[in-house]
């Protein structure tokens, strides 16, 4: 199998068009990873032009091959103004640009801030599902918070960009602050929190391509000071899509929960989500089993609304481990009170004591290493 540094080597001819200097020697191509037989990776480019990286690509391609790699993924996205000043190259942005996502205002363009290095001590876990509709949002905040109320200096990534809810389940009713040109993410329960629901107006819909989408995610982990943490969680889109592979190129120390209900479908689905992590060698730390049953609050008798056994079956398929199942209920919040959310359950409820053995679980798994 070719390593990293076989990689770089292959592919350190390939320029870029308009500055004609090599794209390894400029670390413009990012996010490589290797596996058996197929090479993933992000090439940097000073504009959307199609021609350029159809050039590109099929030099990358052909190079590859050449050293017996077929199966390639590529990815490109556009360089931030930082970028192309450290490359030698300014200038204003086009037209085009308007439409992608950017945090400018909000504080972008700083330097990369290296606290979301996984070397620094920072645990990222993503939250996976292969379905909408099963909670995954739930789980992600609500183990959050549970992390945050052990003492663990905690981030939550909301990167359902599409879908994004995480701000309204948590009731966050502030967007970030800024101070001396970094953004500072908005902090509610001991949890820090990013989203993009912060910079879309009136609730309007984000219909953007998987690059722009790639583009945001980036900003998200780049631009924004999020100061020391323990935990960084990521509420990740359903399915295995770009967001998901994303994820899997940016941060390949990334372990990940995989969320399901207990109707055999939907375990079906999410064992597309758990293959896709494991297939990219990320560890699994377990299956949270949403909405296991419905309890009767004046009789106790439990009602398997959903069906039974698809979190196990799930565990057992992933080789992994069944964290919890949590039933069908609706944290008792009230508008009125001071720390209202929709979606947070409090400490003591059953629910709420759940979630904390689930961050126990997590925080051992983690120290374990």
């Amino acid at each position: 199998m070719i390593t990293k540094e076989q990689l770089e080597a292959v592919l350190r001819p390939v320029a870029e068009p308009a500055l004609k200097r090599s794209l390894i020697e400029m670390q413009w191509i990012r996010d490589m990873m290797v596996k058996e037989e197929r090479v993933s990776l992000t090439v940097v480019c000073l504009e959307k032009d199609g021609d350029a990286q159809q050039a590109v690509a099929e030099e990358i391609r052909f190079r590859l091959a050449e050293a017996g790699i077929q199966d390639v993924h590529l990815r490109f996205r556009v360089a931030s103004e930082h970028e192309r000043e450290q490359a030698g190259y300014s200038m204003n942005t086009s037209a085009s640009d308007a439409e992608e996502p950017s945090l400018k205002g909000h504080g972008a363009g700083l330097e990369h801030l290296p606290v979301l290095d996984p070397g620094a001590g920072v645990n990222f876990i993503a939250v996976a599902s292969g379905k909408g509709g099963v909670g995954k949002s739930t789980v992600t905040v609500n183990l959050a918070v549970a992390l945050a109320r052990l003492g663990k200096r905690v981030g939550l990534i909301d990167a359902d960009i599409y879908g994004f809810s995480v701000p309204d389940m948590m009731g966050i009713e502030t967007a970030p602050a800024v101070e001396e040109g970094a953004i500072i993410p908005v902090e509610r329960f001991g949890v820090k929190v990013m989203s993009m629901g912060f910079f879309i107006q009136d609730n309007n819909p984000v219909i953007w391509r998987g690059p722009m989408l790639g583009k945001m995610l980036r900003q998200f982990f780049n631009d924004v000071n999020w100061g020391e943490l323990d935990y960084m969680l990521l509420d990740l889109p359903p399915g295995t899509g770009d967001i998901a592979l994303d994820v899997h190129q940016m941060i390949p120390q990334s372990r990940e929960i995989i969320v399901t209900t207990p109707h055999a479908t939907a375990a079906f689905v999410a064992a597309r989500a758990g293959a896709m992590a494991l297939q990219t060698e990320h560890e699994v730390l377990g299956v949270v089993e949403n909405m296991a049953y419905y309890e009767c609050s004046s009789c106790g008798q439990k009602d398997y609304i959903f069906g039974r056994g698809g979190g196990g079956k799930l565990a057992e398929t992933l080789h992994t481990e069944l964290l919890a199942q949590i039933p069908v209920s609706a944290p008792d919040n009230h508008p009125s009170e001071p720390d209202f959310s929709p979606s947070v359950y409090k400490a003591a409820s059953l629910v709420g004591q759940m979630y904390k053995d689930v961050a126990l679980h997590v925080i051992a798994k983690c120290t374990k290493d």
